[in-house]
């Protein structure tokens, strides 16, 4: 029953529409209000990704112990008829091979430049950056999914890892 229910979870998105594969792939998805539509790209996954030193210069976390930080980069390019504005960190999820979900954060890593706490954009703008996700050290990612209005949108993509 365990395993029906993890396949279940990691092809629901897939069933919804969304491409297969790996990185490079555009999904276009839509929002839960009127004229809100992007296309996105993941562009990067970075395993493990260090974290970023701080103001003090120190590393933000342990690099070491009981968890990891995967960062994942996406390109939004907004499509729709309306301003894009949401927060992309918890729009992003990591599935684990075990049906484990967990949410992005805002945390800063080695990788890249981390999307703002909010993203604003105009129709027919582009951003880029990275989304981190913490996960034990064991954990064997699977898939990434992504959402509009902060992950609640019904339109999920999603991109199997390898």
């Amino acid at each position: 029953m365990r395993r029906t229910l993890v396949a279940l979870a990691l092809l629901a998105p897939a069933l919804l529409g969304a491409a297969p594969g790996g990185s490079a792939e555009t999904i276009s998805l839509a929002g839960n209000e009127p004229g809100q539509r992007l296309d996105v790209t993941l562009t990067q996954v970075v395993d493990p990704a260090s974290p970023a030193a701080g103001p003090t210069g120190e590393a933000e976390a342990e690099a070491d112990g009981p968890d990891r930080l995967l960062a994942v980069r996406f390109r939004l390019e907004n499509t729709g008829t309306a301003v894009y504005r949401d927060s992309p960190a918890p729009a992003a999820h990591l599935l684990d091979t075990t049906g484990q979900r967990f949410t992005g954060l805002n945390e800063p890593t080695t990788a890249g430049v981390n999307f703002p706490d909010t993203v604003t954009l105009d129709v027919g703008g582009t951003t880029e950056g990275f989304v981190t996700f913490r996960l034990p050290q064991d954990a064997d990612p699977a898939a990434v999914q992504f959402a509009l209005n902060t992950g609640l949108a019904d339109d999920v993509g999603q991109w199997s890892l390898p």
